[in-house]
């Protein structure tokens, strides 16, 4: 990996202030971005997102590398959670198993957000159906977690089979699923020439609205690292290791669906992250018994910081070696 692709992306001014925020909760720093701003920058990355890549697709079209990247995104978000079920059951409970893989498998809006920025620090474009992606991704895990922990686990409760009936709804109706898709559909109806007058608040103000953002990450990675300690080093290095060899396999295997650098780029991102938003949501419902201080803390608290800082530029040598 080149050294100096690596300290571009630490100075990344962004990934600045997601240390910034660590630092701010490591000291116990009165710092924060209150609830409602922070749900509010949520919603507009997500929207941003969404719209830009709409826009994108429509001037891209639909072909056949739109198809088979889908399917291949189906197909990552279903393999990961099923390999990665039984490396976890041989540590950790059924139901904590089944809720990790899932995150694992599933996607995180936020390390592709930040995968958008490290590709405009490279001058790299990246085609919109992988927006549409990444929304698909996010079910597919959810389902398989959900029904390994249904095939292994020994006791079958009323609110498990509840669960699994409504989990296709939960998973798509999500709030942040919803709004990408939405924008998404909009993006894609709307008129190019009338889009041109929203694009300074699509465009020109993201990577501010992203770098606070980051700013609320970092602090809420340090208190919810401190967590899940107690569960000792296995977790933490599934956290880590699992991620980065997702990464570069699909790193160098992308190929085969595309050979577009970008879009190489972000399904590596894509089977190397990890849900703390969509998957916590359908969990509380599908597995009641999961712990969420263990499985939304090795997401947010490890494999995030790691993605975005030395993960993105390893997939990115991996994609221009092989």
């Amino acid at each position: 990996m080149e050294f100096e692709l690596l300290i571009k992306n630490l100075s990344n001014p962004t990934l600045l202030f997601f240390a910034l925020g660590i630092i701010a909760a490591s000291l116990k720093s009165d710092l924060e971005i209150p609830a409602s701003s922070s749900k509010f920058i949520s919603l507009y990355l997500l929207f941003a997102i969404g719209f830009n890549g709409g826009q994108e697709l429509t001037h891209s079209g639909f072909h056949s590398e739109v198809i088979y990247s889908i399917l291949f995104g189906f197909f990552l978000a279903a393999f990961v959670p099923f390999y990665t079920f039984f490396i976890l059951k041989r540590k950790l409970s059924i139901s904590d198993s089944g809720a990790i893989a899932a995150s694992f498998g599933s996607v995180s809006a936020v390390t592709f957000v930040a995968a958008i920025s490290f590709l405009e620090m490279q001058n790299i474009s990246f085609g919109g159906h992988m927006v549409a992606v990444m929304a698909f991704m996010e079910s597919p895990a959810i389902i398989v977690g959900v029904t390994l922990m249904k095939q292994f686990e020994t006791e079958s409760t009323e609110q498990n089979q509840l669960s699994l009936k409504q989990i296709l709804k939960h998973s798509f109706t999500n709030g942040s699923v919803l709004m990408v898709l939405g924008s998404l559909v909009i993006g894609i109806i709307a008129d190019s020439h009338q889009a041109e007058g929203i694009r300074p608040f699509t465009t020109d103000i993201f990577k501010g609205f992203l770098a606070l953002f980051l700013l609320e990450m970092g602090m809420v990675t340090a208190k919810r690292f401190a967590t899940f300690r107690k569960y000792g080093w296995f977790v933490i290095l599934f956290a880590l290791i699992i991620p980065a060899i997702n990464g570069m396999i699909v790193a160098y295997a992308s190929h085969w669906v595309t050979d577009e650098i970008g879009n190489r780029f972000i399904f590596s991102i894509l089977a190397a992250s990890a849900s703390y938003i969509a998957v916590p949501a359908a969990m509380r419902l599908a597995a009641p018994k999961a712990d969420p201080g263990l499985y939304i803390p090795m997401a947010l608290g490890v494999t995030f910081p790691f993605n975005i800082s030395i993960g993105m530029p390893l997939y990115f040598w991996v994609i221009n070696t092989f």
